[in-house]
């Protein structure tokens, strides 16, 4: 996976994003972590391991057509879609708190933890709130401690990707997708 790419990839989307909507100036990192927080939310729904209480735990890994087959044409993967999307919103912040410009993406590497798909939520959102109690205490600085808090989400999210089942060549293609989605979202007038 081209982490490095995406970073810059997602960059020119934000930018693009920021000058066509006049946001220049403006704080959004409170909004890209809301964000995070529900599509990360939407991805947990999708899997829907999580629910207990229902017969139906199987994760949304296909869309099948009204006839009841699948079909090629109109093959979608939306758990893979919701954890695309929040993938934007984590390298959206990777950018803000210039982790992409101060580290060398190409160590962060996917671990090898093994966690369960409940575990590798929770985690992720713990890590994700305490990114953002961090960012409430040091406002206005990027220092080292919010820079390994990120890092710490990125690794949480791997693990998350990994207990989804997710390869790293199918998280890319379809951040690729998605990025290219967005841009011609913003084209539309989105």
């Amino acid at each position: 996976m081209n982490l490095e790419k995406m970073f810059k990839m997602q960059a020119e989307l934000d930018n693009r994003i920021i000058r066509e909507k006049g946001l220049e100036g403006q704080d959004l990192l409170p909004g890209l972590i809301l964000a995070l927080q529900v599509e990360l939310a939407e991805c947990a729904n999708e899997w829907r391991g999580f629910k207990f209480w229902s017969n139906d735990q199987q994760p949304r890994t296909c869309i099948i057509n009204k006839k009841g087959e699948t079909s090629r044409d109109y093959y979608k993967n939306p758990l893979l879609e919701e954890y695309v999307d929040c993938l934007h919103f984590i390298l959206s912040i990777g950018n803000l708190t210039k982790y992409s410009k101060n580290n060398d993406v190409n160590d962060l590497k996917r671990n090898t933890l093994e966690a369960s798909g409940v575990k590798a939520f929770l985690e992720l959102f713990k890590e994700i709130t305490f990114f953002n109690e961090e960012r409430k205490v040091s406002k206005n600085t990027i220092g080292l401690t919010r820079i390994m808090i990120y890092e710490r989400i990125f690794w949480r999210f791997n693990e998350l990707g990994i207990a989804l089942g997710f390869t790293p060549e199918q998280i890319e293609k379809a951040y690729m997708h998605k990025n290219a989605v967005n841009h011609k979202r913003q084209q539309e007038g989105y």
